[in-house]
């Protein structure tokens, strides 16, 4: 596997206890149980992924459990910006991890084609069915033809975020006298409202490394959802209509219009990166008023940031059309076996029990 252009965030060293929390009642600790003591043979199981900084810690936390009560071998977590194309180099070269977490199920299915990722057979795919909220939509996504043709079931979906939300600074929107917008025509008089007002309604950023792009196309998703029958939408999804169909165009063409205005927006959209965007929230005064983006971008908010305590929320990226009533986007890594074993595959039976 190729690590010289990877972050390499390990996880804690084992310990009964590695976060100082086994008492807390909110966790159900005997769920551990049926993984204390279990000899791994001496086996890494290597599990690679586009998580970073925050998102990463979180993963390492759980790995760390996991490796405080199994034996003789451990889980250790590779991260990097440029995760799409690398596990495509590592697993045609031959030497994959054991784990891979898909940002895009794409292109898992597009590894799937060629032989490289491992099914994971009938027991998981009916947890999923029986667990997961909407399990089937899920099995579904995860469902992809191997080399063969023949369709498998092939990931868990780990890590899954809501991405139709606008997030704010309520204070801030209180002290200029602005509500909440519920349509999009009310979100476009908003931002002009506040350039009327001398202030920059939006920050976006859509810089990523080797993924630079992928927040913009969150936006263009989010609109067609709105503009557009979900038959549409999903023929785009797979590649049946292109980036120049009219419906598309349209909605590259909405998100321009706010993009692309410089009245709007604060920095540069391009070169600003996605984690740095929605610092402009909260600067005093505020660099911009909205910032649409999904759910985990709370984690790289600034470290004095209390959501709890209100200092920023959120409001739904309001609809376009009422034909097309109010969608919501979501997104996830799929997590699938790229490389098996009996540790690999213990592992991932971990990451599905409701500790």
């Amino acid at each position: 596997m190729m690590l010289a252009s990877l972050s390499v965030v390990s996880a804690q060293d084992e310990e009964d206890d590695p976060l100082g929390i086994r008492g807390d009642d909110r966790f159900s600790w005997s769920d551990l149980e049926a993984f204390e003591g279990v000899d791994l043979g001496g086996e890494e199981v290597v599990f690679f992924g586009p998580w970073q900084t925050a998102d990463a810690e979180s993963l390492n936390n759980v790995i760390a459990y996991f490796n405080s009560v199994v034996t003789n071998g451990r889980v250790t977590y590779f991260g990097s910006d440029s995760f799409e194309q690398e596990i495509v180099i590592d697993i045609e070269s031959g030497d994959p991890p054991n784990l891979a977490a898909f940002p895009q199920p794409g292109l898992a299915a597009n590894i799937a084609a060629e032989g490289g990722l491992v099914p994971l057979g009938d027991e998981i795919r009916q947890y999923v069915l029986d667990n997961y909220a909407a399990g089937e939509s899920w099995v579904d996504l995860a469902t992809y033809p191997d080399e063969n043709g023949e369709e498998q079931f092939y990931g868990v979906f780990y890590n899954v975020n809501l991405k139709s939300l606008v997030w704010y600074v309520p204070a801030n929107f209180e002290d200029a006298g602005y509500e909440v917008p519920e349509t999009w025509d009310e979100m476009i008089a908003l931002s002009d409202q506040m350039v009327e007002d001398g202030f920059t309604p939006w920050c976006i950023g859509i810089g990523s490394d080797a993924a630079t792009g992928w927040p913009a196309t969150d936006w263009v998703e989010d609109i067609m959802l709105r503009t557009q029958p979900i038959e549409v939408y999903n023929a785009w999804v797979t590649n049946e209509i292109p980036f120049t169909d009219e419906a598309v165009v349209n909605a590259i063409e909405m998100f321009g219009s706010i993009a692309r205005n410089p009245d709007y927006v604060s920095g540069d959209v391009a070169t600003t990166d996605f984690r740095e965007a929605p610092n402009g929230l909260f600067t005093v005064p505020p660099q911009c008023f909205m910032h649409r983006q999904a759910s985990f971008i709370a984690a790289f908010f600034p470290d004095d940031v209390d959501l709890e305590a209100g200092d920023a929320a959120f409001f739904y990226f309001p609809p376009i059309d009422e034909e097309f009533g109010r969608p919501v986007l979501g997104g996830g890594t799929v997590v699938t076996i790229t490389k098996d074993s009996p540790a690999t595959r213990l592992f991932l039976d971990f990451l599905l029990t409701p500790l």
